[in-house]
């Protein structure tokens, strides 16, 4: 398979779960995940209509927002990102995906020339392996933030154990959607917390089942491409 049919077979996923979920296709915002890919194969992709697209380190950054065209494209940083380059990265992104401590937003909040769109990252299940916030820790975590100007808490984001059963999945999704709608709930100005970031290409159908409003698809854009 090409890009291109890997394109359609993904729009046809997430429409069909959407579908299945009673959702609208319109309220799924797939980001096409493309680090370590070459700036030809993201070209590709933006010719195929996408817009939103994340990296997780500088170097790749800057490489695909060189390559490609910058007036219509939405770029997420996602991962962990070091308090000494978020000057370098925090002007050039339109979301950050990973925001899950106090030192990391007093430097976006110092050095964003605008607000930052961000996702509390959140580990649901708590896993050592995993970054994050823990449940107990979230609310009071965006509770502290409301004297950070430039921090947006547009939602909260997880990542589901790679070995998980479609039970934790769904589990792992949906305690997250619930959050997510208890941050809501708080009418916090600062913190409307209307999306959910979750889902990656072995389980955005089950994220978009549970709520999920970003799904974060790498893989499966890129599987069995020719060189």
């Amino acid at each position: 398979m090409n890009i291109e049919q890997n394109c359609r077979k993904v729009e046809s996923t997430v429409e069909a779960a959407c579908l299945a979920a009673g959702r609208k296709r319109e309220d799924v915002t797939v980001i096409a995940v493309t680090k370590t890919k070459p700036a030809e194969q993201v070209e590709e992709l933006y010719r195929l209509g996408y817009r939103h697209f994340a990296e997780n380190r500088l170097e790749g950054l800057l490489e695909k927002q060189e390559a490609l065209p910058q007036e219509d494209i939405s770029w997420h940083y996602i991962g962990t990102l070091q308090t000494r380059k978020v000057k370098q990265v925090i002007n050039r992104i339109a979301y950050f995906h990973a925001l899950d401590r106090p030192s990391l937003a007093k430097e976006i909040n110092e050095r964003a020339e605008q607000p930052v769109s961000c996702f509390v990252q959140v580990n649901v299940t708590g896993e050592s392996s995993k970054h994050g916030l823990s449940a107990s820790e979230a609310v009071p975590f965006i509770q502290s933030l409301e004297s950070f100007p430039n921090i947006i808490v547009v939602g909260l984001m997880t990542m589901a154990p790679i070995d998980a059963t479609d039970v934790e999945l769904r589990q792992c999704f949906k305690d997250l959607k619930i959050m997510q709608e208890q941050v809501a709930a708080l009418n916090l100005a600062y913190a409307p917390c209307t999306e959910t970031s979750m889902g990656m290409s072995q389980d955005y159908p089950v994220a978009i089942a549970e709520g999920a409003t970003f799904v974060r698809v790498g893989s499966a854009f890129f599987a069995e491409t020719e060189a």
